[in-house]
């Protein structure tokens, strides 16, 4: 991935001052294809994930958290559980090993999609 400065460089030189695709990545150093890709987008394109992350801990125990949080979206606020006392139900009840952190993170994002506030 190239810093915006590079497409920038590439956009004025090609487009602006007329120079050919080859001269500019002579002059910036950089390959032909390189300055075709930078002429295609106007901004560079963000980072896509190919998959979706494996997280071998925690995707058999998705399914119980997902419960969980559905079951705590209809209690009030103050009643519903934290990561860390889901984190906890995990491990008293259904022999998880991961960490806190693992199940942290995964009721951040879905607590983001589900639009409910954090506990």
């Amino acid at each position: 991935m190239y810093a915006i400065d590079i497409y920038a460089e590439v956009r004025h030189a090609v487009l602006v001052e007329r120079r050919s695709m080859r001269a500019t990545a002579r002059l910036l150093g950089i390959d032909r294809k390189t300055v075709r890709k930078i002429l295609d987008h106007e901004s560079p394109p963000g980072y896509q994930r190919a998959l979706p992350p494996r997280r071998p801990k925690l995707d058999p125990y998705i399914g119980i958290i997902d419960r969980l949080l559905a079951n705590d979206a209809r209690k009030p606020r103050e009643q519903r559980r934290t990561a860390r006392q889901i984190h906890e139900h995990l491990v008293a009840r259904h022999q998880f090993d991961g960490g806190l952190t693992t199940v942290k993170d995964y009721v951040r994002k879905k607590r983001r999609r589900l639009n409910t506030p954090a506990g």
